[in-house]
């Protein structure tokens, strides 16, 4: 999906649950979209949409985060930092993504796939607990970092 048709999408939702794609939260949104891939904390994104818009101030951003959170268009994430970071939910999910993240270079990857599903059934059953959402983040060493360090073991 485009950014074009992902704004039109996050439109809906927005006015679906009462709020309007104000300017403030478009420019939010456009560097959410701009950025996919990242996970970038509040003030990171407040950074890149004070670039587009001068007028915007960070309680706005956190204002339109928590809307976006709300409203499960956006998830807020917490790693080893401390830090929230903000991660464009994808499209038709029903869960939280998984995520890799390296404690060499700190770099994080996304699992799109569901690991989970059978977990999920046998707590449903076994303990008779209603899942509605999961977070799992595996901690460890990227593939770069592995050979980075294989390459300075062999010097």
């Amino acid at each position: 999906m485009n950014i074009a048709d992902s704004l039109k999408k996050t439109k809906t939702q927005l006015h679906e649950s009462g709020f309007k794609l104000t300017p403030q939260r478009e420019a939010t949104l456009l560097v959410l979209l701009e950025n996919e891939k990242d996970h970038l904390s509040a003030e990171e994104i407040y950074f890149f949409v004070k670039k587009k818009n001068a007028d915007i101030g960070l309680a706005t951003v956190y204002r339109t985060l928590e809307i976006l959170t709300d409203i499960k268009i956006v998830d807020k994430i917490s790693f080893d930092d401390g830090v929230a970071r903000y991660d464009l939910r994808k499209e038709g999910a029903t869960h939280f993504h998984h995520h890799l993240l390296c404690l060499e270079c700190g770099n994080i990857e996304e699992i799109e796939e569901d690991l989970l599903r059978e977990v999920e059934e046998i707590v449903e059953k076994d303990f008779s607990f209603f899942v509605k959402d999961h977070r799992l983040t595996f901690h460890g060493i990227c593939r770069e970092c592995q050979s980075l360090s294989k390459s300075e073991n062999k010097l």
